[in-house]
């Protein structure tokens, strides 16, 4: 890839888990795997906290257009997602989702952004920073 900027990503906060059945995906990894449950949102996702790495399940009202397609995302903690966003599209990468805040809870802002390993697979970032 063109560029010299480097970055490291060392933490994986959250991964995103397509399902066809919220519920029935929800007893699974709660009940059949014992992972916590720790809250729902709509339109279809509910979370789990697998050591510390929260699992994203994201039924078909969440999936988007091409959900049928989709497979597993992985999201990397962050601390500076438009820094860190912007030097990975400067070694050549495309950008899929610029840097934006996604929910803002409990005095905290969520971003997310990604871009596309050139294999077919998503690259999401995600950082947890107080509201501004």
């Amino acid at each position: 890839m063109p560029g010299t900027a480097t970055v490291t990503l060392d933490r994986i906060k959250q991964i995103a888990i397509p399902v066809n059945s919220v519920e029935e995906a929800k007893s699974f990894y709660r009940d059949t795997l014992g992972l916590r449950h720790l809250f729902d949102a709509p339109p279809a996702l509910s979370f789990f906290d697998c050591g510390g790495v929260r699992l994203m399940l994201a039924g078909p009202e969440a999936q988007g257009p091409d959900g049928d397609q989709q497979h597993p995302v992985l999201f990397y903690d962050v601390s500076d997602i438009k820094e860190t966003h912007e030097r990975i599209k400067s070694s050549g990468a495309k950008s899929l989702e610029e840097p934006h805040i996604i929910t803002r809870m409990n005095g905290r802002e969520i971003w997310i952004a990604s871009v596309s390993d050139g294999q077919g697979n998503a690259v999401s970032l995600m950082s947890d920073v107080a509201e501004a």
